[in-house]
């Protein structure tokens, strides 16, 4: 159990997930240089708070697939860290307590730069975290995984960023948040439709179980396309800069994971599609 230690937590922090915690902060940085709000020390505090919460969620979802029956020798894809052995539920909650620690600490510090407020947005997003596949309700297992990803990993990381500045929105954040939580939905539209035949196996309804291959691979295809005519609509109502359209440039990005989504089935293909889409 112990022959790998430092690549079982690799493996339990899901790093290819890890874009998803930092995109939104820096687009909420974006609004705060334009709008003349920039502080360094709330970047790097934000920074690693985003990523606190995202390595929490990972490990407490490696937790319970595993606990739940969700995570089986049939699965395809990333080895899993207490399923497969390499760590045991016990040492992952701890990891949970000391990175989820971290995260609140980070969130003091932001309370003193922009109010109360930001602790009511820390404590919704850690109890949300938590709630994702544990606890006695797990919404991910109830189709509503991809609704907690677009509002805590979309709009409240990108508006609540923001926030963090100043203690005030600006123009932008919420348009912002829009884009990112898209994206990061994304994700996780792409981790399930490759996972869907264990996953309804083990009784883990997730959207991609609950519409079907078919229906799933047309929301992901919008999910990825999307936050391109939001990014234009936003520049068009003067709530982003003109520069703001530098990010068709990344439309090409999107082709080879939403070919993959579109046509595949087989583990390799869609895993790679799930990295491309991080």
């Amino acid at each position: 159990m112990s022959a790998e230690p430092s690549n079982r937590w690799i493996l339990a922090a899901r790093p290819h997930t890890l874009p998803a915690a930092v995109a939104p902060v820096l687009v909420g940085t974006g609004l705060a240089v334009r709008d003349g709000a920039f502080r360094w020390d709330v970047l790097l505090i934000t920074l690693v708070a985003a990523l606190a919460i995202q390595v929490g969620v990972n490990i407490a979802n490696d937790v319970a697939d595993a606990t739940k029956g969700a995570d089986t020798d049939e699965r395809i894809g990333p080895t899993r860290a207490v399923a497969s052995g390499l760590t045991t539920p016990r040492e992952m909650w701890i990891a949970i307590g000391v990175v989820f620690g971290f995260a609140a600490l980070c969130g003091v510090y932001l309370a003193f730069v922009a109010g109360p407020v930001i602790i009511l947005i820390g404590v919704a997003s850690l109890i949300a975290a938590l709630g994702y596949t544990n606890g006695p309700i797990p919404y991910g297992y109830y189709g509503l995984g991809e609704v907690f990803v677009f509002v805590f990993f979309g709009l409240v990381a990108t508006v609540g960023t923001r926030f963090a500045y100043s203690g005030s929105i600006g123009t932008g954040a919420w348009d912002g948040g829009v884009i990112m939580g898209l994206l990061a939905s994304a994700i996780l539209v792409a981790n399930n439709i490759r996972d869907v035949d264990t996953d309804r196996i083990a009784g883990k309804r997730t959207l991609a179980v609950i519409f079907g291959r078919p229906r799933t691979r047309i929301l992901y295809t919008l999910m990825m396309l999307a936050p391109f005519a939001v990014t234009g609509l936003a520049v068009a109502a003067d709530r982003f800069p003109a520069l703001a359209l530098i990010a068709f440039a990344a439309v090409p990005l999107t082709i080879p994971p939403i070919r993959a989504v579109l046509t595949k089935e087989a583990g390799p293909p869609l895993i790679a599609a799930l990295k491309a889409t991080g």
